[in-house]
């Protein structure tokens, strides 16, 4: 007997009468951090918005809320419930009120009873998932309705069969590797708590997007592809049906209130729509068209749908200096935006509320950017639609696998895939990421591979994806292993920007740069928390920020970059080089600067330094040095270093691009001391100048002035505490650092400069 069998003849029994938890005993459990809007989730009605705003029928019913769930064993049933779990947050979520890790040998169940809705005429009740992974198995009264594998792809079932007109009982298997098996994942990382590990986060297993039910006739519409023509002036409509093979289609479609354009066709077949002087959606002027769909049989009505449209277009063509580049309305468009991973600290991959959904849109549209590349993350469809309709372009990478030979980072990207098993698998999410989507306005780019991870047969999947798509521009692979197809020449560069030459029928874009990291006591995920390149403070962060984007305004000119992707909008997890912190409860960024820099190259005034304590830059300094643990007292005013060693700046070994190698230094830790004069003057406005590799701590008159975390590869400004400052006195002070070596490279120098009067660039 099948499992699915056996689980019907016995949970109906065991659990008949069981009920989803209606009361509000629910709470999100005990987390790292929290959103804004985690206080805002209603247990009774999460997430309670119209899940599909491009295909809206008025009647539905939303499943979201809490649920009873069991984990057993991958093969095995559950004899009884452990408690409430919160659709549609992932068991390994704060909001789920569960927050427990899951393994490959585990397998998730959901319950919950549902009444039927009134059904008319012979129509028939779908069942919706917006996304669960991974594979998914669905009971109704003990009959097994359909199963379904992928984690990022909606999916339907007609129940209709199987219901009685009360007390139906649902119940939902899932179980999910996190890619053991070569299924896309994305940056999901096992196991989730105990261990976070660099650029891999907390999995999100089970259901994660709405579950809803929505009667609708027998004869239905099941689908339509709407595809803008702006250069003919024509809107082309592809509708296709369900439990019907032939009808007429009516399209309305409407400027706000106003109708202008009715026309009629067949159903499977292409409708053209005149749409003359069309308005065209752009991200300062996004404009929207209503769109009414309507199915007839035999001159009956059986169905209508409501949704909208934009007139776009998106391809490359040359500019009037000859350098080809992303066109948006056959007009040069620079795409800037920042890399977006989708993660939230509480809902893991499933936003709080639709307000949250929103706000990241928003913000992202504040700092300046017109659009945004989601990472290795598919996401619901209320996000594009945020998207379409506040004007964000949207360059849309697909999930990483662990398909191709070679494991996650698969060097040979002209290679074949680990199995035939896993490449079907990855192939068939890609297909329904691009043909699910293809009607929101704001994706403008698919990215089949991200770096090497997974990568296998590039050059046909990044052709097939042209033609499943042939409205938008295709990334081959974004960084690392490019095998010169698609539409474009992706470059990775941290933190400085970079660009490969554009190509004649390829336009030059920089996929990742930046990663300025600054994590923010009080809104860490975690103390290891970490950045491509540490900054100490926010002024620094904001100088470095601006300087990035300098670089990238010239890269625009020479050689001619297309598009720039600023790592990242938020914090995630252990990484701390967001925009933002990852509970969103702190900008790091000066908004109206970063937007004048990113959207217009506007930058603010440049500022000059003065030095005031030199460093190995620009002369030999003498420092009292020791590779000995010293005395806890070593940077003490009153502590005798005679004894140390004596040598000129920078400390270290290896090559030194950005400082003077002088003295060698090759052991774990060195300790450093020397004595400075200062003028008659206010003190109050220095700033420490340091080249550290790795971790230091620098002390001013045996105060702690600065910590220094991890490495940097130049010289760089950090402010000093306001007791160090306090220290300073005209004559003789003392300077003393400890720097500690981790791993790769080292160098140590420090200096202090004070701020002159700023100059334009």
């Amino acid at each position: 007997m099948k499992l699915g069998h056996v689980v019907g003849l016995l949970l109906i029994v065991i659990l008949a009468a069981s009920a989803v938890h209606a009361d509000n005993t629910w709470r999100p459990t005990t987390n790292p951090l929290m959103t804004p809007w985690a206080d805002k989730v209603d247990p009774a009605h999460p997430l309670a918005e119209y899940p599909r705003p491009q295909m809206v029928r008025k009647q539905w019913t939303n499943l979201n809320g809490l649920w009873d769930y069991a984990i057993t064993e991958k093969d095995a049933k559950p004899d009884s419930f452990a408690g409430s779990i919160l659709v549609p947050f992932p068991i390994e979520s704060a909001l789920s009120g569960v927050r427990k890790e899951l393994t490959p040998k585990d397998r998730l169940w959901y319950r919950r009873i549902f009444d039927r809705p009134a059904l008319a005429d012979g129509q028939r009740l779908l069942l919706h998932f917006g996304a669960v992974d991974w594979e998914t198995t669905v009971y109704v009264n003990g009959k097994e309705i359909g199963t379904h594998q992928g984690g990022y792809d909606s999916f339907t079932f007609d129940i209709t069969d199987a219901l009685h007109d009360q007390g139906n009982e649902l119940m939902i298997s899932v179980w999910d590797s996190t890619g053991d098996n070569g299924s896309a994942k994305g940056k999901q990382y096992r196991p989730a708590f105990a261990k976070p590990k660099g650029i891999l986060y907390t999995p999100a297993s089970g259901i994660w997007q709405t579950v809803w039910l929505e009667p609708v006739a027998a004869q239905s519409i099941d689908d339509f592809k709407a595809t803008p023509d702006i250069d003919h002036g024509v809107l082309k409509l592809t509708v296709a049906g369900r439990g019907i093979d032939k009808g007429d289609i009516t399209a309305v479609v409407s400027d706000g209130a106003q109708p202008i354009a009715t026309v009629h066709g067949t159903l499977g077949s292409e409708i053209e729509i005149p749409m003359p002087n069309a308005k065209l959606w752009t991200p300062e002027s996004p404009f929207l068209y209503s769109l009414r769909i309507h199915l007839q049989k035999d001159g009956k009505l059986t169905d209508t749908v409501e949704s909208y449209f934009a007139m776009r277009k998106i391809s490359l063509g040359k500019d009037d200096a000859g350098i080809t580049r992303m066109m948006l309305n056959n007009k040069p468009t620079f795409f800037a935006g920042p890399l977006d991973q989708g993660y939230w600290p509480d809902g893991i991959y499933t936003a709080p509320t639709d307000d949250a959904l929103r706000y990241d849109i928003e913000i992202t549209k504040k700092f300046g950017f017109n659009g945004t590349r989601k990472h290795v993350k598919v996401e619901p469809d209320r996000w594009y639609y945020w998207c379409d309709k506040l004007g964000l372009m949207v360059w849309q990478d697909m999930p990483s696998g662990n398909v191709g030979k070679g494991g996650n980072h698969n060097k040979k990207g002209d290679g074949t895939a680990g199995s035939a098993e896993a490449a079907k698998q990855f192939e068939s999410e890609l297909q329904a990421m691009v043909q699910q989507h293809a009607n929101h306005p704001c994706i403008v780019m698919w990215t089949v591979f991200n770096e090497g991870w997974g990568q296998y047969d590039t050059p046909r999947l990044t052709q097939w994806v042209k033609e499943l798509d042939p409205t938008r521009l295709v990334d081959d692979a974004s960084g690392w292993v490019d095998v010169g197809a698609g539409d474009v020449h992706d470059m990775h560069h941290y933190p400085d920007p970079g660009c490969y030459p554009p190509e004649s029928n390829r336009a030059a874009v920089l996929g990742e740069f930046g990663g300025l990291g600054l994590p923010i006591d009080g809104h860490k995920w975690d103390p290891s928390a970490w950045g491509y390149r540490r900054m100490e403070g926010t002024r620094a962060l904001n100088e470095k920020y601006w300087q990035l984007w300098r670089q990238v305004w010239d890269l625009k000119s020479n050689p001619g970059l297309s598009a720039a992707i600023y790592t990242q909008l938020t914090d995630v997890e252990t990484e701390s080089n967001g925009l933002l912190s990852y509970d969103r409860k702190v900008i790091k960024m000066d908004v109206a600067a970063s937007a004048a820099a990113v959207a217009r190259g506007d930058f603010p005034p440049l500022p000059t330094y003065e030095t005031v304590v030199p460093t190995a830059e620009t002369q030999e300094i003498q420092w009292r040095y020791t590779t000995d643990h010293p005395a806890d007292d070593w940077f003490a005013i009153a502590f005798d270093a005679g004894g140390w060693k004596q040598g000129p700046a920078g400390f270290g070994k290896g090559a030194s691009d950005a400082g003077k190698m002088r003295t060698a230094w090759s052991t774990d830790d060195i300790w450093l001391r020397r004595e400075f004069d200062l003028p008659q003057g206010d003190f109050k406005g220095l700033l420490l100048r340091c080249y550290h590799d790795d971790d230091a701590e620098v002390y001013l008159n045996g105060v702690l002035a600065a910590t220094l975390h991890g490495y940097i590869d130049e010289y760089d400004l950090s402010e000093l505490t306001p007791a160090a400052l306090a220290t300073l006195k005209p004559g003789k002070n003392l300077i003393a650092v400890h720097c500690h070596q981790i791993k790769g490279g080292q160098y140590i120098d420090a200096g202090l400069v004070r701020e002159k009067l700023a100059v334009q660039p």
